[in-house]
């Protein structure tokens, strides 16, 4: 491995099923987005339907997640769960095992504040024994500090299954994702760290949404 802009560079040989000929750009593939629906989660989600995944969406919210489901297709599944809820975690992960079997993508949204980042990192840590060696987490976070420690150490921990961890950071100084428009360009900078840094983790992608149009 070689270390460049705070990420490292993986040199070993690289499968997913986004590079498997024949197929859409993620079909035959699975993932879950934890939070951020609807907003960036939501996002992430619709363009992976798109592009042929079975997508499972996740939440504290069920209600709102079932309302915006819809607009992903008829990929898309969801299960309603409190991520600061340890108990509700442990249901999580025989749902989504149940719906996807293993997992190929694993995404988590947290908004500012350590809670929501601990939340999210929970999250991660519980469906880590359903993803697949070689799959990839990327972590969406508001601000550009909560999830630095977390990335490098979960980057560090799971190299030796071959996962990819890498973090997109959003908004400028801590301010909030605010424009439908850039809830795109989050989840573009997503599904670029999850499908094609194939060699990169460890890295952060910052996305300044709150730019003026």
């Amino acid at each position: 491995m070689t270390a460049s802009g705070g990420g490292t560079h993986k040199t070993s040989d690289v499968r997913g099923p986004w590079r498997v000929p024949g197929r859409t750009r993620y079909g035959g593939s699975s993932a879950v987005v934890v939070g951020g629906a609807p907003g960036p989660g939501l996002a992430v989600a619709k363009r992976l339907v798109e592009g042929g995944a079975d997508v499972l969406l996740t939440g504290r919210d069920r209600g709102g997640l079932a309302a915006v489901a819809p607009e992903c297709g008829s990929g898309a599944h969801v299960v309603g769960c409190d991520p600061s809820d340890p108990a509700a975690l442990a249901e999580l992960v025989p749902a989504v095992e149940r719906r996807l079997g293993r997992i190929d993508h694993l995404f988590a949204y947290a908004g500012p504040g350590s809670d929501c980042t601990d939340s999210a990192e929970a999250a991660v840590r519980a469906l880590l024994p359903l993803l697949r060696e070689g799959g990839a987490v990327v972590l969406v976070a508001e601000g550009h500090t909560a999830f630095r420690p977390s990335v490098r150490e979960l980057a560090a921990e799971l190299s030796g299954r071959n996962i990819r961890v890498n973090a997109v950071l959003t908004g400028h100084d801590g301010a909030r994702t605010r424009r439908g428009g850039s809830f795109d360009a989050v989840a573009r900078a997503a599904l670029f760290l999850a499908a094609d840094a194939v060699f990169t983790t460890g890295a952060e992608l910052p996305v300044d949404t709150a730019r003026d149009a």
